[in-house]
């Protein structure tokens, strides 16, 4: 976590750095996951000098810039696509689940984003705190450093249930040090799915901005970059046909898939089948 300073970068003083810790900008993360239109007006700060500064810190802490073709090449080496046990959200998926990227199922309480994963050879470690998050990953990442993970078969999957529930906490107020740390936790996602080929799955809440307003993901902005694909799962009331509650999976961000197509999982009554002890899957 870099904390913003003077001489940093050139047109980053120490008046605009006053300014920007007034209104709860202190980091780095801070300051290029904000809104500089909105920042500007603020702290009456220049726009465009906002804009410069925004873009020679990118260029500094910013990942080196890779070849398309070498991209290509690693990540038909590295990708793999493991099948979630539902052969509807499979399609929805296009295939399945992705390693190297992070995907994430959204909903409302009861939308069936818990009973999805129906994986068998699962290892579950309990946390209650952001903190206790970041260093089950670290572990995590230990051990896979080590090649050492355990008797139960090569790890692919992490799953994340509910990565909200750890981050509301650190919201409130100013949120400026909550922002910094779930941005943390985006960067410990995204960097295991990466390096150690895994397909990471996390489970997030639904909020409305009014009462007849569209249901949008939890956590804002900031974190909406960080899923490769989010899948929204709502119920359904049972029919006169259907006794079962029926749940709807639409895609509402995907790089290989139109956003917005639906499809109908019976979460529960044969939709969701159990994997075979040979499908290479595990959980954290």
């Amino acid at each position: 976590m870099v904390v913003l300073r003077a001489g940093l970068c050139p047109g980053l003083t120490e008046e605009m750095i006053q300014l920007l810790r007034a209104n709860g900008i202190r980091t780095v993360v801070d300051f290029v996951s904000s809104d500089l239109e909105d920042i500007a007006q603020k702290c009456s700060l220049s726009y465009k000098a906002l804009v410069a500064v925004r873009r020679v810190l990118l260029a500094q802490f910013s990942a080196f810039p890779t070849n398309g073709a070498d991209l290509y090449e690693e990540l038909k080496s590295s990708t793999a696509i493991l099948p979630t046990g539902s052969p509807s959200l499979d399609q929805l998926l296009d295939s399945g689940l992705y390693t190297g990227e992070v995907t994430e199922l959204m909903g409302p309480p009861g939308s069936g984003k818990t009973q999805l994963e129906a994986l068998q050879r699962i290892q579950v470690v309990r946390v209650f705190n952001i903190y206790e998050m970041l260093s089950a990953l670290q572990e995590l990442r230990d051990r896979l450093s080590q090649q050492v993970v355990s008797s139960m078969g090569p790890l692919k999957i992490v799953v994340i249930d509910s990565v909200s529930a750890v981050i509301y906490p650190l919201l409130g107020g100013k949120h400026s040090e909550g922002l910094a740390i779930m941005m943390q936790l985006a960067r410990e996602l995204k960097t295991l799915a990466k390096e150690f080929s895994l397909a990471v799955v996390v489970t997030n809440q639904v909020t409305r901005e009014s009462s007849t307003g569209p249901l949008k993901p939890a956590l804002g902005r900031s974190w909406s970059f960080v899923p490769s694909t989010r899948v929204l799962l709502e119920s359904k009331e049972a029919t006169w046909e259907k006794a079962t509650t029926q749940r709807v999976a639409s895609l509402a961000k995907s790089s290989r898939q139109p956003t917005g197509i639906q499809v109908e999982l019976d979460i529960g009554n044969g939709d969701v089948q159990e994997l075979s002890p040979a499908t290479p899957t595990q959980g954290l």
